[in-house]
């Protein structure tokens, strides 16, 4: 299936977008006609967006628009030799303020906030408020945008999908008692799902899986595989009983006085208590010892490495990302850089890990699993209970560690595991989006640290916010920076309106199982800011556009760079009509999510709009 590009200046359908027909003279640039990928189960989240090759000149192709006798084109496609601004930077920052019950608060302003960038006080330029009715807005107007409605597409709905959560249970350190509660727990939780939601779960072990879907019955299935998977079983005799958390305690703390209660142990169990027998004890125990680090780190990594996948999966979604790490903890000794790892890459994606503890409301136990042997001997005893109720306290800290460093809420001392997935997991009533542009940033990649509070101090409310974000790191290549700047604006949800954009959708049926979809964008000319050179406005527009189906799946897209040299009379024109760019895409029927990003190079301004269809089969 080839790609047809062309410009013509004549509306070929009469019927397409009676709206923007009623503009004199308009001028219509069919920019791509994008061959668009078909529709696959789950695709891999594309790279950047990068330009379509050229194919081979058609008569359409050359209809540009000239001037007179001046042969030099005023509209091109070239790809080549264009030079770009690079965008004011804009971190926009998600905010939940909850009161002392863990409700969302509601009713503030932006005067009510304060944000820090590397410890200096920030101007807020931008300020929103999300709620439930906003999301729904949103998606009424997303749902106008398809022109042509029938009774058949109209009594379909199309909830776009806008939050992204994926959960995560650590099947991996969980135990059977604490799976059961959270899978009853997890099933509720499926109740407090909004239309707008898509949700995925994933263990750490990596036997349960389910990518991200609206459709609750599925996951409840998917519930029912949750069961502990430990790696190891532990020793066949289980002499000596040396945890984890002694192992480390011993080989990587150097902690003697654990080394000689596993001693002991070895000496009571395989030895009956012969103290000629002391340096075979020894050995025994040093072997054992070196047998529970191993198999706890490699526990350890398995457990990291899924948790890298599921972040890496949700981090190619386009919309607000959130990670909900169901956990009984788990024990930091040599896989410390492990988790810095996975709060590094939650915070380059702006992905929120929040953290619940699967134990709900515990008390250390002294004796450990009752179903499991023992070898404690009565020299031994008390010092394994204390190393034991140590072990239970420190396994809280990486779920500490990851919620805070990535702007989420633990959750932990509490059986209401319902209420814990809510609060983690679902979309808060209220929250709020505060932007700002750096002051004197650098380009150099490195990270910020972000702290927001409220100006009031009478106003004693708990606030989550993202922790932090990575300044972006400046590339040769400006060109490759609008690139990187657009990519992250496509896998976004946000609305940007430095240009005024338009955007409308329609299908046409080509066959029973096929269809193309037509996307028309109409861009304001006078907002955009040409360069005049040579006795011509100059500007480029890349119009970048991406398709997704109804879960957030990429489905097909692509971007072009529409190169403008304008003499003053066709200028005056078009700061009249504007601007509508047509993309075309061959996909099957289905609900599909529109986006467009559009940025010009000399005033390095952007506009996103979202859209959708529904293609009936």
């Amino acid at each position: 299936m080839g790609i047809r590009e062309g410009i013509n200046f004549s509306v070929t359908c009469p019927m397409l977008f009676l709206r923007f027909a009623r503009r004199t003279a308009l001028f219509l640039l069919p920019l791509v006609w994008l061959g668009g990928a078909r529709a696959q189960d789950s695709p891999a989240p594309p790279g950047p967006l990068a330009s379509q090759d050229k194919p081979p000149a058609t008569p359409a192709t050359n209809q540009t628009a000239r001037s007179g006798s001046d042969n030099k084109a005023e509209v091109s496609t070239s790809d080549t030799g264009t030079t770009f601004k690079l965008r004011v930077n804009l971190v926009q920052v998600r905010v939940v303020v909850r009161d002392a019950s863990g409700k969302p608060v509601g009713n503030l302003n932006k005067e009510d906030f304060q944000l820090f960038d590397q410890g200096k006080l920030q101007t807020i330029t931008n300020f929103g408020v999300e709620t439930a009715q906003s999301r729904r807005a949103r998606a009424e107007a997303a749902a106008k945008t398809q022109t042509g409605t029938t009774e058949e597409t109209g009594a379909v709905k199309v909830s776009l999908p806008e939050r992204f959560v994926a959960v995560v249970f650590d099947d991996v350190h969980i135990n059977m008692d604490d799976a059961t509660t959270i899978r009853v727990a997890a099933g509720k939780f499926l109740d407090h799902v909004t239309p707008t939601d898509r949700i995925a779960f994933f263990s750490t072990s990596g036997q349960m899986t389910q990518d991200f879907t609206s459709d609750m019955e599925l996951l409840r299935q998917t519930l029912l595989k949750l069961v502990p998977r430990n790696l190891f079983f532990g020793r066949a005799n289980n002499c000596p009983d040396v945890s984890y958390y002694m192992a480390d305690q011993i080989l990587n703390k150097h902690n003697d006085q654990a080394m000689s209660v596993v001693t002991e142990e070895v000496l009571q169990c395989e030895f009956g208590g012969d103290n000629t027998k002391i340096a075979l004890a020894q050995a025994s125990a040093r072997s054992a010892t070196y047998e529970a680090l191993t198999q706890g780190d490699q526990e350890n990594q398995f457990m990291y490495a899924h948790l890298g996948d599921a972040l890496r999966r949700l981090s190619g979604m386009p919309g607000e990302r959130v990670m909900l790490l169901a956990s009984p903890g788990f024990l930091l000794t040599t896989e410390t850089l492990d988790e810095m790892g996975i709060i590094d890459r939650a915070n380059r994606s702006n992905i929120v890990i929040n953290t619940l503890d699967a134990r709900g409301l515990y008390t250390p136990d002294l004796m450990g699993d009752i179903s499991q042997q023992t070898s404690d001997t009565f020299k031994t005893l008390g010092y394994k209970g204390t190393y034991r109720i140590s072990a239970q306290f420190d396994q809280s800290a990486p779920l500490i560690d990851i919620a805070y460093g990535t702007g989420g809420t633990y959750f932990h001392n509490s059986n209401d595991l319902l209420g814990g997935l809510v609060q983690g997991g679902a979309a808060p009533e209220v929250s709020y989006v505060l932007g700002f542009s750096p002051q004197n940033q650098k380009m150099d990649g490195k990270y910020h640290t972000l702290k927001v509070t409220l100006s009031s101090k009478k106003l004693r409310y708990n606030v989550q916010a993202r922790r932090g974000y990575f300044a972006p790191k400046k590339v040769d290549d400006p060109q490759e920076q609008a690139k990187a700047e657009i990519q992250e604006a496509v896998f976004s949800q946000d609305e940007i309106h430095d240009l005024p954009l338009e955007l409308q959708t329609q299908y046409f049926k080509t066959g029973q199982t096929d269809a193309r979809l037509s996307v028309v964008s109409h861009v304001d000319v006078k907002a955009m800011r040409f360069r005049k050179a040579d006795g011509r406005n100059m500007d480029d527009l890349i119009v970048a556009t991406a398709i997704f189906d109804e879960n957030g799946n990429y489905i097909a897209g692509g971007e072009k760079i529409l190169q403008m040299k304008l003499l003053d009379p066709t200028y005056d024109r078009l700061s009249r009509t504007g601007i509508m760019v047509k993309s075309s895409f061959e996909i099957k029927p289905g609900k599909y999510m529109v986006r467009q990003v559009v940025r010009d190079s000399e005033g390095a301004q952007m506009a996103a709009r979202n859209g959708a269809v529904v293609i009936p089969y």
